[in-house]
């Protein structure tokens, strides 16, 4: 019957006009997913919604990301949440301008509520009080939270003390994210002490721009290499330099590691480090996706990379390199990677001086037949129109590449027309051609019109 098919209800950046939202609450009683981002709600809203989560047992998630909500908005939220006929699992209360006194309502609902096993309060200022306090319904034998996520929450040092409370009482707990706060070394070493004693299964850890330096990356590494559930690592922003690096690198080769994802962007890496991560690379075959962004590789660091990358056992599917000081020099070193590698799927290479002789080299790893890249990224790399015939060429013979990147570059009325050619030819498989802020003429808006009319599959966003 048509009354057990559940919907969903997706919609983002709009105002609701009461007509409006009395026309989606009636929608809302049979959704098993609600995502409300950025539609303006308030408080007011949260009276109807609550009532909404009380009737509707069927809603298993709920997102209300960017809505000025505040503590009186989750408060009525809440007496929804605590009735016994919801069995809500997921709650993102992102950026609702909440404070800490909305954690002793949300520490009552991980109390009571065994459903939720997911809850996304970032970019809220909780501070270091309100989240202990959220630590004290984690603690409750009745809550089963899986992933917990605090970036930009105003946390201290002092917070740690009661997360490592928490993470020994509950070990359900899968994905914890503290990026954006400042910890400092001394709280992330206490913190991977107790994730080490810990008995939960942690695959997610992200500590991006926590103030980390080198000092903890010993502690960090004894994470890697005791807890073979841990997949994916966040430490980007943090200056870990390659005495860091290095100190990670042992963990992340110790057998038990079985890490897939590794942010280490902006963390003051040289080409030391890629000594280093060529032996991860070459060795670890659960390895899937690595971003290097803004780090100051240079070619010499590249090609050690690429040496690692034609290795069997590299599986790598996604690598991130932009503002890596790279220039056409590394090009071959890359080219041949795309002829052997093919795991690799993602390249985002832009920001780099690689300019048209490199990417005309480039060009022909990507038309090799073992390459299998999807998606490329080449914005501000100094190419002009004079390469855009071979990237034409590209986007017509290879089926597999759906996205590709060329913003910030001077290609001129030109060199869009080529591209413009390509994806004109049925053999271009392309999903999505990304050229932000490239200067052309008239006759190329008329031609891009065009465009939009024959392939609307095409996606060009400018």
């Amino acid at each position: 019957p048509f009354s057990t098919f559940k919907m969903d209800l997706d919609i983002q950046c709009e105002e609701m006009s009461p007509s409006r939202w009395a026309e989606l609450l009636s929608t809302m009683k049979s959704c098993s997913t609600i995502r409300l981002d950025d539609c303006n709600l308030s408080s007011s809203n949260c009276k109807d919604l609550s009532s909404i989560i009380h009737t509707n047992p069927s809603l298993k998630e709920l997102k209300l990301n960017n809505n000025e909500l505040g503590d009186a908005g989750i408060e009525y939220l809440c007496k929804g949440l605590l009735n016994p006929s919801c069995s809500l699992q997921k709650l993102w209360l992102q950026n609702c301008n909440l404070t800490s006194a909305s954690c002793e309502t949300l520490r009552s609902v991980l109390s009571a509520q065994p459903s939720l096993t997911e809850l996304h309060v970032g970019d809220n200022k909780l501070g270091t009080s309100g989240v202990k306090v959220l630590c004290q319904g984690l603690m409750n034998p009745n809550c089963k939270l899986q992933k917990l996520q605090l970036e930009y929450c105003e946390l201290t040092a002092d917070i740690v003390e009661a997360l490592n409370a928490a993470l020994q009482a509950k070990p359900t707990l899968k994905e914890l994210s503290l990026s954006n706060n400042t910890l400092g070394d001394t709280a992330v070493k206490q913190l991977c002490r107790g994730l080490v004693e810990a008995s939960c299964d942690l695959e997610l850890l992200h500590l991006e721009n926590c103030g980390i330096t080198s000092d903890s990356c010993q502690d960090i590494s004894a994470v890697l290499s005791s807890k073979p559930s841990l997949m994916d690592l966040a430490v980007g922003d943090n200056k870990i330099g390659d005495t860091g690096l290095a100190l990670l690198c042992q963990g992340l080769l110790h057998p038990n590691c079985k890490i897939q994802k590794l942010w280490l962007w902006d963390c003051d890496l040289t080409s030391a480090s890629c000594k280093d991560l060529s032996r991860v690379f070459s060795t670890k075959e659960t390895l899937l996706e690595v971003s290097l962004i803004d780090n100051n590789l240079r070619d010499s660091g590249m090609e050690m990379l690429c040496q690692a990358l034609k290795d069997p056992k590299a599986h790598l599917q996604e690598l991130w390199v932009r503002e890596c000081g790279l220039t056409a020099a590394c090009c071959r070193a890359v080219s041949s990677v795309l002829s052997v590698n093919k795991h690799l799927q993602v390249l985002h290479i832009g920001e780099n001086k690689l300019g048209n002789a490199g990417v005309e080299i480039l060009c022909e790893g990507l038309l090799h037949p073992n390459c299998n890249i999807h998606s490329l990224w080449l914005g501000n790399c100094d190419i002009t129109a004079a390469c855009c015939a071979t990237l034409a060429n590209v986007m017509v013979s290879k089926q597999n590449l759906i996205e590709l990147d060329l913003s910030y570059n001077s290609l001129a009325d030109e060199g869009v027309m080529k591209l413009c050619e390509a994806v004109r030819n049925p053999n271009c498989k392309l999903q999505q051609l990304i050229l932000y802020d490239i200067f052309w003429g008239p006759e190329v808006d008329d031609e891009l019109r065009a465009l939009e009319e024959a392939r609307p599959d095409v996606k060009i966003i400018s």
